[in-house]
This record gives C-alpha cells, structure tokens and sequence, in this order.
C-alpha cells in the first residue's frame, strides 16, 4: 500500500508518516518547508518538496505514485493570525485541500484523511462534540470546515471515501517552537530557553486541553484499516483542560527556569475549548492518555538539546489593522 502524506516535515506529518513507515506502508512525503524542516521527514519516505497549490505537480505525482491513501495534514495553522491573511489562509488550507481532492476522485484513492481542527466549532460549544453544528469564529476555523463540507459532496457525488479528525492543541517532540504565532507549549518553551519573558495575551484564565503528540498521530495513521470510520468526523487529543497560567507553571518546572511573565492585551480567540471524545472511543482502541507533566517533560528535554529557534516573522501580513502587539 502507498500513501503520501503532505506536510510530512511537519510537526504531526512527520510522526503520522513514521507510524504508518513502521506498519510497512510505502510513504511519499510532501512539504513546501513553509513551516516544517527536511529532518524531519522519515528516512524511510520518499521525499517530494512542494505545495499542495502546485496543481501541476501533484497532478504527476498522482499519476507516477498510484496512492492508495491520502493524508492530508498540510496546512498553515495559525488560527489567530488567520484574520491578518485571509487569502493566504483560504489558498494554502482551501484550495490545496480542493486540489488534492479533485486528484483524489480521478485517481480513485481508497480513502482521504484530513486533520481538520475543533476550531470548526467556535465559542460557547464546551464540551465540543461532533454531533454540534460548527459555528467557526475565523478564518482558519471556515477554511476546516468548507473542507469537510466538500469531502461530504465528494463522497455523495463520486464515492470518495474519508475520515475527518479534528486534532487541538498537539504538542510533543519535532514542534517547530520556534513559531511565534501558534502551538503555545512551543512558545514558552523557546521563550525561556531565549531568556525572555512569557508572554500571555488575556489574563491567563482560557483553556485549552493539551495533546501529546502520541496519542493523536497512531490513530491518524491507522484510521483507514477501519473501514467502519469512513465517513464519520471525529476528535482526537487531550481530555482535561488546563488554563493557559497551569500551562506556563508546568512548562516552566519542566524546563527548571523561574518565568517571568508578561501579559499583553486579549486577542480575539476563543476563551474555552476542550471536546468530548466519546465517540473516538467507539471505533479506535485509544491508548492511556499521557499525562501532561510526563509529555511536557518529554518535551521540555528534547527541546533543552535543540536549542534557541529563531523566531520567523510572517512578512505577508494582507491586514495590518488591530494586529496584536508582539506580531
């Protein structure tokens, strides 16, 4: 079997390929670098560098590789600075989506999994579970849902078989940390090691329920061997929600650096998310959740030998107007 995985040299791109590599599927790898790091990518994948815009290019890929499976992980995720770039934002997580889908039916792929987001629920939906309807707040959040409402008519037009999961807030080794506009537990972790203050936007007191990196990327890779998951949209990741103030403590225990923390004006975001994963538990064997001291820990010491990540400013921003302070 062969499956190509795009943002493979990502943060879970890469370990979904390297557990779909270690059950013996053949993997092509494809990633722009826009956001992820060649190192990362399994040694054992074929590697692609490109975008999924590049319609041409995927087009001959389809056509040499025969894929039996798609995952479809690429994606800019920065749900907060997606208001600052919306069209970047709807070409890169719409259309890209769009493209792979269209060679997906022409090629007769068995199966196409999409990470999509719970940012597709928006606010006052706690907790989040997949029988609500997804009211999302952001642009990023719109362009995951328009995608799963197309895998939908994709499947009701021309049999396109899916899984959708709807991953939040992932962390674990191979993170870039040194993004500054998303995956907060990265933030800190290159905050301190940069001997910087922490910065909280708010007062500390949303919360998020945080993921450790393997206990969301085996399921994703495994879902098509379950043929009863096509067609079903699930969420996958941490369980008990922490506020972002527990977050930047533990991080900081983990990592033995007394924190200085500076708090700058709120931003438009959603004060409470964490989701209900019933139903995941009625079609996957879940394993035990890691706790989130013993992932943080994991992650702190890898993180500790990396070393400080220069922070890359996002130099096409379409809408300067109320940007936050620091971006």
């Amino acid at each position: 079997m062969r499956a190509l995985v795009t943002g493979a040299a990502g943060f879970i791109g890469s370990h979904v390929a390297e557990w779909l590599i270690r059950d013996g599927m053949d993997v092509v790898a494809l990633d722009d670098l826009s956001g992820g790091v060649r190192d990362n990518v399994p040694p054992d994948a074929k590697w692609v560098q490109g975008s999924v815009t590049d319609y041409d290019l995927l087009t001959r890929l389809f056509e040499v590789e025969q894929f039996d499976y798609v995952y479809h992980l690429a994606a800019y995720a920065a749900e907060g600075l997606s208001h600052f770039i919306r069209r970047y934002n709807y070409d890169t997580n719409l259309m890209g989506s769009v493209n792979l889908i269209n060679l997906c039916v022409k090629c007769d792929v068995k199966c196409f999994v999409f990470t999509s987001s719970i940012a597709v629920y928006g606010t006052n939906q706690v907790p989040m579970s997949e029988d609500m309807t997804p009211r999302p707040e952001d642009p990023y959040g719109i362009s995951k849902y328009a995608v799963e409402l197309d895998l939908e008519a994709a499947n009701r037009q021309f049999g396109l078989d899916y899984i959708i999961f709807r991953p939040h807030n992932v962390y674990g080794e191979r993170q870039n940390i040194g993004d500054k506009y998303r995956n907060v537990v990265g933030i800190f972790m290159n905050q301190l090691l940069s001997g910087r203050p922490l910065t909280i936007f708010g007062d500390g007191s949303q919360t998020r329920a945080f993921s450790y990196i393997d206990d969301v990327a085996p399921i994703i890779a495994r879902s098509v061997l379950k043929p009863e998951a096509y067609g079903e949209v699930f969420n996958v990741g941490g369980k008990q929600p922490y506020t972002v103030n527990e977050l930047a403590q533990l991080i900081s225990e983990a990592m033995g650096i007394e924190p200085k923390i500076v708090y700058r004006r709120p931003r438009n975001e959603v004060k409470h998310a964490f989701s209900s994963h019933h139903k995941l538990g009625q079609f996957f064997d879940l394993p035990e959740p890691t706790p989130l001291r013993d992932g943080i820990s994991r992650m702190a010491e890898w993180a500790t030998k990396l070393g400080i990540c220069k922070t890359k400013d996002f130099t096409a921003i379409e809408i300067p107007n109320g940007l936050p302070e620091g971006w």
